[in-house]
């Protein structure tokens, strides 16, 4: 019997439920156009809930010396120059806007006695300028946006899995996918595409993400619609995930509790941040306090459980109620520890993904027509070292801007070219995994691919360790064609899994294949047999598919930015 296959049409369709595609969302509904929003989890748990510290944007309100130059510079020198810095420029000076946005709409800032927004230091910003909503930052943000879409009446199916972008000629016409809940197919037909379906941390063993997200999915969305995807190796390992209990390895430990005084310590008892940034301690970037731990750990001074401790047990108890309640409740839920009496035990975590879909600086086009990519989708902002608090601004900047963008393209279409011949083969790819009956388990691989690039491609890289990661995953990749997919009553999840398993090893190829190429080390990318950054590497890796990376340059830092960027220091970088 043909599976039951529905065809919904809509002006601009957004691919992912997150903090980006719902801002884009709201941009397109207030502007009349229709929009439909599609993910494969609910909205109200999408992975912007998880963003616990804050966002930034120079509002002056703690230090009026701030301005939005100083917050470009500050982004430009952490992305160690790697950033495009007109992406920076448009996010840092929209960024107060994207702030009176989520203020329009009711969201519940932490305010000074006198009303103004409050703000706090986060590492390696020159002033405060990350406003927060105590460590639930990320969560308010997107229950704010879903509040606003759902006054504008903005159509969202949280259970459908995307699994083709279709194009004619170059050009986007829509999408195909299937429920998760009934496995009823869809033909969307759609003017134009917002892809704003996360990044890829979650192929490696310890991860910020939850199980089922950041597979990867943007990553081979954007390749087999034609696009390309930039810096996939640059990715960012939080310095806080926690290390038990194991089914919940990774879940981060918020950045504020070193922004309100946590102290790291090793095994020993040594405040090791001393050996590697003694200026700001504690309060230095992720990529350096990553490092740092990982090196602790890895030359023997870890705790039991191969980790190092953070510790705010000597802040005051109200401190902690008020400013870390995310933190308190966690841990006591996990692990059934009182973090104002007792250390916290954690490692280097997969966070986030600075590099992502190519796109252009001034409306994330992906050079498809049609096709835009947003949020951690995307790269341009965040170079080797993303600024804590950086990535939930972009989110609300670059939602509007694509959102406008992508409302003034559906107007001016004249007409639509479809392709029946590319619904086929989209219908066919989901056919032929349905009907695979192989011995290999879906599970089963995507924790061989896990764990092959925590080997492999983890906070420290080498050539060897690189070449021996790409010989894996073709070994994964073949074994992958004997995989066994069985939907049941409880729905189509494994239908999902497949999918995320050809995502994850796209995402984990490209990433290794960039790896490779960038001999050197710079920011959050360390490789041991290059640990000296290389100037002439000062370039963007484009990866276009298997074999195909090509080094793109980097624009030049507008003079009165470069003014008012610090010399970037390697001390305490170098792991050898």
């Amino acid at each position: 019997m043909k599976p039951a296959e529905q065809r919904i049409a809509t002006s601009v369709l957004v691919i992912g439920t997150g903090g980006s595609g719902l801002r884009a969302a709201i941009q397109l509904a207030e502007r009349g156009t229709d929009v439909l929003v599609v993910g494969k989890r609910p909205s109200t748990d999408a992975h912007t809930t998880l963003a616990a510290g804050g966002i930034n944007a120079a509002l002056g309100t703690m230090d009026p010396e701030d301005s939005w130059q100083q917050h470009a510079a500050d982004t430009l020198k952490e992305s160690y120059f790697l950033a495009d810095p007109h992406t920076v420029r448009i996010v840092a000076e929209g960024a107060a806007r994207g702030i009176a946005d989520l203020e329009r709409w009711g969201m519940p800032f932490a305010r000074e006695a006198d009303g103004r927004i409050s703000q706090r230091y986060f590492g390696a910003h020159t002033f405060r300028r990350t406003a927060f909503a105590g460590d639930y930052t990320g969560l308010e943000i997107q229950r704010t946006l879903v509040n606003r879409a759902r006054q504008l009446n903005v159509r969202i199916i949280d259970t459908m899995y995307v699994t083709r972008i279709l194009t004619r000629d170059g050009v986007v016409f829509g999408a195909y996918g299937f429920d998760t809940e009934d496995g009823t197919r869809y033909v969307i037909h759609a003017d134009a595409v917002i892809l704003a379906a996360g990044g890829h941390t979650r192929i490696w063993r310890r991860t910020s993400s939850r199980r089922d997200e950041n597979t990867g999915d943007s990553f081979r969305l954007a390749l087999t619609a034609g696009a390309r995807i930039r810096d996939p190796e640059l990715v960012q390992f939080h310095p806080s995930g926690l290390i038990e209990p194991e089914n919940a390895a990774g879940t981060l430990v918020s950045e504020a509790a070193r922004g309100e005084g946590g102290i790291l310590r090793n095994r020993l008892g040594e405040r090791f941040m001393e050996r590697y940034d003694p200026l700001r301690m504690e309060l230095s970037t992720r990529d350096r306090v990553a490092l740092a731990a990982y090196t602790e750990i890895k030359e023997g001074r870890g705790t039991p459980h191969g980790g190092v401790w953070l510790d705010v047990s000597h802040l005051p108890r109200e401190t902690i109620m008020q400013r870390l309640p995310r933190v308190y409740q966690t841990l006591l839920e996990l692990q059934m520890l009182d973090i104002t009496t007792t250390p916290i035990e954690i490692a280097p975590t997969a966070h986030y993904s600075m590099g992502g879909v190519w796109v252009r600086s001034e409306d994330h086009g992906t050079g498809i027509e049609g096709l835009y990519a947003i949020g951690e989708a995307s790269s341009g902002l965040h170079g080797a070292n993303r600024l804590g608090g950086n990535s939930l601004i972009e989110l609300l900047v670059y939602g509007r801007i694509v959102g406008d963008t992508a409302a003034d393209y559906s107007a001016a279409l004249g007409a639509q070219q479809r392709s029946a011949a590319a619904v086929a083969e989209a219908r066919d790819e989901v056919d032929q995994l349905l009907a695979a009956d192989g011995p290999e388990n879906v599970r089963s691989l995507q924790r061989a691919v896990r764990d092959t690039m925590t080997e492999h491609a983890g906070v420290v890289r080498d050539e060897h360790g690189l070449q021996a990661g790409l010989a894996r995953l073709d070994d994964i990749e073949t074994t992958a064609k004997n995989v066994g997919v069985h939907p049941d009553l409880a729905g189509f999840q494994d239908l999902a899994h497949a999918f995320d398993l050809r995502s994850s090893l796209v995402a984990a190829r490209a990433t290794v294949e960039a790896a490779i190429e960038r001999r050197e080390t710079r920011g959050c990318h360390n490789r041991s047999d290059f640990p000296n950054l290389d100037e002439s590497l000062r370039v963007n890796m484009v990866w276009s598919g298997p074999g195909n990376v090509v080094r793109e340059p980097v624009a030049e830092t507008p003079v009165e930015i470069a003014a008012l960027v610090r010399e970037v220091s390697s001390a305490g970088k170098l792991v050898e």
